[in-house]
C-alpha cells in the first residue's frame, strides 16, 4: 500500500503529519509524493483563516475528483471544526487535532468495514498527545513538538476550540525525542507548539519554557530555534536564561498583530504596546544583533486609519527582520465575526500590501546593518551555489565546495534575494 500527504498550515501541522505519516511507514505503507498515484492520500487542514479553510476542500475535492478509488483521510484544524459535515467529500477518515495515533488502525477498521468513520473527539479533558518523529524531509532541521493548545481565547482567534486547552509534553520525553533528532544528524531543532509561551503550566511541577530549552540543549544540537511566542515571555530574567544557552538561536518570532493600543484591546491580546516595545528592549540587551520577527492581522473590525499607521509607525520604531501579514478573516464562533464596523476587504486589501511593504523595508535595514559581520551559516541546498541560513534566519547563499548539513562561517554582503557569504573558514 502506498500513502501520499500533504500539510496545510503552521509547523505544528507539519510535525503532526510527519508522526503519521511514520505511523503509516512502520506498518509497511510506502510513502509517495502527493503528485503521484497512491494507495491512500492524508491531508492535514488548516482553519486558521479563510485561505485555509478553502485550499483544505479544494485539495480534498480534487483528491476525490481524480482518485476516486483511494482512500482520502482529512485531518487537522478544519476537521475538527465540521467534523461529519466533511462526510459528503467522501473520506474514508476524518481526524481532527486528537487520535492521531490511531490513524491506521482507523483506517483499516474503515477499509475492511467499508464504511466511513468520523473520529473527531471531544478535546477538553485531551493528554498530550504524545506523537514521535525520527526524520523530516528537510536534512538539516526538525521540528520539535512540546505543547498543544491554548487558553488564551483572542476575539479573533479560532484555534483554542480546534486545538484545545493547553497541554504540554514532559520534559523526559522531549529529551528523548531532542537526542533521537540529534543522534539522526539534525543540527537545527525548531521549537513548535500552538502556544509555546504556556509551556509547563498544565503540569503539576510546572517546568518553564526554559527548562524545557535547557533539557533540549543538553541532547547536544548545534541550534535551537524557538517557534512563535507571546511578547510577554520575554523579560530581562527569560533574555538572560537563554542568552546562557549557546545553541538557542538569535531570532525571536514575537506575535504582534497590532501597533495600536485600542485595537490589541479589542482582540484580547494580554498585553500593550509598552510591554511589546519592553520585551523588544530585553531581548536586544543580551542579543545587540537579533532579528525580531513578527505577526501582523490588519483589517481587524473597529481598526480606523489611524490605528493602521499607529502599527505602521510601530513595524518602523522596532526594525522587525521579517513580518508575516495577514488581512482579517472573520472565523464563525469566534466574537470579532459578530463585531460592528467591519472592515471592507477592499480596504484590508490596501492595508495588508502597504504593511508587507513596511516589512520589505525594515527587512532590508536590518539585512544592512549586518552587512560586513561574521556569521556562522548552515549550509542545506544547492542550485550552483549552497543556500543555508544564519543563527538570525538570515538567508545566504555561500560558493564553495561544500555538504548539506556543513557550517561555514562567512562574512555577509548584499543580495537579491539572500545575503552573499564570502567563506572565512568552514567550522565543521
Amino acid at each position: 500500500m502506498t500513502i501520499a500527504v500533504h500539510t496545510l498550515g503552521c509547523r505544528v501541522n507539519q510535525y503532526d503529519t510527519q508522526a503519521m505519516l511514520e505511523l503509516f511507514q512502520a506498518r509497511g505503507y510506502v510513502s509517495v509524493p502527493f503528485s503521484s498515484d497512491a494507495d491512500v492520500y492524508l491531508i492535514n487542514t488548516c482553519t486558521v483563516t479563510g485561505t485555509g479553510d478553502r485550499k483544505s476542500l479544494q485539495l480534498a475535492r480534487r483528491v476525490r475528483r481524480e482518485h476516486p478509488s483511494s482512500a482520502l483521510i482529512l485531518c487537522g484544524c478544519l476537521s475538527q471544526r465540521l467534523g461529519q459535515e466533511l462526510l459528503s467529500l467522501g473520506p474514508r477518515l476524518i481526524l481532527g487535532t486528537g487520535r492521531r495515533s490511531e490513524v491506521v488502525d482507523l483506517l483499516e477498521q474503515s477499509l475492511r468495514e467499508n464504511t466511513q468513520i468520523c473520529a473527531v473527539s471531544d478535546l477538553s479533558q485531551a493528554p498530550f498527545e504524545n506523537l514521535a518523529i525520527h526524520r523530516q524531509e528537510d536534512h538539516t532541521r526538525a521540528d520539535l513538538k512540546i505543547q498543544e493548545g491554548c487558553n488564551n481565547h483572542c476575539t479573533y482567534c479560532i484555534i483554542p476550540s480546534v486545538r484545545g486547552p493547553i497541554r504540554s509534553r514532559t520534559l523526559e520525553d522531549i529529551a528523548d525525542e531532542a537526542a533521537r533528532l540529534t543522534r539522526s544528524g539534525y543540527r537545527e531543532l525548531v521549537i513548535t507548539g500552538i502556544h509555546l509561551t504556556s509551556y509547563g503550566m498544565d503540569q503539576p511541577d510546572r517546568p518553564s519554557l526554559l527548562d524545557a530549552l535547557r533539557t533540549i540543549q543538553a541532547a547536544g544540537p548545534l541550534r535551537i530555534r524557538l517557534g512563535s511566542l507571546e511578547p510577554v515571555i520575554a523579560t530581562p530574567s527569560f533574555a538572560e536564561g537563554i542568552s546562557r544557552l549557546p545553541a538557542v538561536c538569535p531570532q525571536f518570532h514575537l506575535a504582534l498583530q497590532s501597533g495600536s493600543d485600542a485595537v490589541l484591546h479589542a482582540m484580547r491580546r494580554r498585553y500593550n504596546v509598552r510591554q511589546y516595545r519592553a520585551s523588544v528592549a530585553a531581548l536586544r540587551a543580551v542579543f545587540p544583533d537579533c532579528a525580531m520577527t513578527t505577526d501582523i492581522l490588519t483589517g481587524f473590525p473597529g481598526e480606523t486609519e489611524a490605528n493602521f499607521e499607529e502599527t505602521r509607525q510601530f513595524v518602523h520604531e522596532i526594525g522587525f527582520a521579517r513580518i508575516h501579514v495577514f488581512p482579517f478573516s472573520p472565523r464563525e464562533g469566534t466574537p470579532a465575526a459578530l463585531m460592528p464596523d467591519q472592515v471592507p476587504n477592499r480596504e484590508k486589501e490596501r492595508r495588508a500590501s502597504l504593511l508587507i511593504e513596511d516589512g520589505l523595508r525594515t527587512a532590508a535595514a536590518y539585512r544592512a546593518s549586518m552587512e560586513g559581520k561574521v556569521r556562522d551559516v548552515l549550509l542545506e541546498t544547492f542550485d550552483g551555489v549552497w543556500h543555508g541560513y544564519t543563527p538570525e534566519y538570515i538567508p545566504v547563499a555561500v560558493k564553495g565546495d561544500y555538504q548539506a548539513g556543513q557550517v561555514v562561517s562567512v562574512r555577509l554582503g548584499p543580495g537579491k534575494d539572500a545575503m552573499t557569504g564570502t567563506p572565512v573558514s568552514p567550522l565543521s
